[in-house]
């Protein structure tokens, strides 16, 4: 065990649980309507809260046990079995790569909360978010980072794919599965309100960048070099694409937005992580110049050209990001090309299959979308009994 390595992580693990809570909850919360704002901070806590028992149950066991198959690492870690304050992952306890590996478990599936805001039946969402974790998201963990059919020595030869901190892993999927539940669900009765307290997505977006210094900089695994430079260029990454995302703005509408521009640094954010392990300051630089703008004529193809209605813009923001920054790894000659399209496309296909199995197989349990008097009066009252602002008071 190295005992710096082991402070860094410790570290880390308390920074991506931040992006989760509070960060992602206030950033998707000040987007929707202020009757359904706790829906959205319910859903972010909910999903925290169960996604932490089933990682420990069987989600960290299928991505890192000992299975010998290339798809999954099987059960022998079931309850964290054999692990104790002894064991070991690499330099670090496994108990704290167990914990840190959990605070992804817990944001992966959080993410894909922003595309079904506001009409969402919460009953889905919790067993959706459960299976969804267990049957996509841990065994493509399992391939990338467990050492299984996409990793080094795995379909794709001896250099496997490279995805540092999760472009694949955490944004290509929660994308995909993202879009497919707001094809499902369809558009949301009223699409026209303003987001209802732009001082709080502001908030959250600033969480969510200090806690990716975490998310990318704990990837390293280790409190050396490789940490502070992916700490490095996930920042010159956020800013340029804040930056880019407001120019365009500005030269698209006449006028830069608050809003738009935090969503720009999500967007540099995201396209970073993947790369942020084998790119330096110029090439995240660049990185992020063009997520910002990327990123935004996603949003506009996918609202108006496609009519989809995601509804905070998951899929243009994350999922085309985190591919992005996938490709740009191979570009900047970090990877191969074959394993970096091949993995994005084996990965999205068997997303796709998992999520549309999925909601088939959820909404015969439990409704998929709420009543339309339910939207209409707002989640927070309807479902949960409670108003975020009470006038009166």
């Amino acid at each position: 065990m190295n005992g710096a390595d082991t402070a860094w992580i410790i570290v880390a693990t308390a920074l991506v649980l931040l992006m989760t809570l509070p960060g992602l909850a206030l950033f998707y919360g000040g987007l929707v309507r202020a009757r359904n704002v706790l829906s959205v901070f319910m859903q972010c806590y909910a999903i925290a809260c169960l996604m932490s028992i089933l990682w420990f149950v069987a989600g960290y066991s299928i991505a890192f046990g000992g299975g010998e198959t290339g798809l999954w690492g099987g059960l022998d870690k079931l309850l964290l079995s054999g692990v104790d304050t002894d064991s070991l992952s690499g330099t670090l306890p496994e108990v704290l790569f167990f914990a840190f590996q959990m605070t992804f478990a817990i944001i992966t599936p959080a993410l894909i909360v922003g595309a079904y805001v506001e009409r969402i039946g919460f009953g889905f969402v919790l067993l959706f978010s459960a299976l969804w974790m267990l049957l996509c998201y841990a065994p493509v963990v399992h391939w990338v980072w467990g050492g299984g059919m996409l990793a080094d020595g795995g379909i794709f030869g001896e250099t496997g794919v490279r995805d540092f901190a999760g472009g694949i892993v955490v944004h290509e999927t929660a994308g995909i599965a993202a879009i497919v539940l707001a094809v499902f669900l369809g558009a949301r009765k009223n699409q026209t309100t303003p987001p209802h307290n732009p001082g709080m997505v502001m908030m959250g977006a600033a969480l969510l960048w200090v806690g990716w210094f975490g998310f990318n900089g704990g990837s390293q695994l280790a409190a050396d070099g490789g940490a502070a430079m992916a700490l490095t260029v996930t920042h010159i990454s956020a800013a340029m694409a804040s930056l880019t995302w407001a120019l365009w703005e500005r030269i698209k509408f006449g006028k830069a937005s608050l809003v738009g521009m935090v969503t720009g640094t999500i967007a540099g954010l995201a396209s970073i992580t993947p790369a942020s392990g084998f790119v330096g300051p110029v090439e995240a630089m660049i990185i992020g110049a063009v997520a910002g703008v990327l990123c935004q004529e996603a949003v506009t193809l996918i609202r108006n050209g496609f009519k989809i209605d995601d509804t905070l813009d998951v899929f243009a923001v994350h999922g085309v990001g985190g591919i992005f920054g996938t490709i740009m790894i191979a570009v900047f000659g970090a990877g191969s090309w074959a394993a970096q399209l091949g993995s994005l496309a084996i990965v999205g296909v068997y997303t796709v299959v998992v999520s549309v199995v999925l909601v088939f197989v959820v909404r015969m349990i439990t409704p998929l979308r709420v009543d339309e008097e339910t939207e209409v009066n707002g989640l927070d009252l309807a479902v949960h009994g409670e108003r975020a602002y009470d006038v009166s008071s």
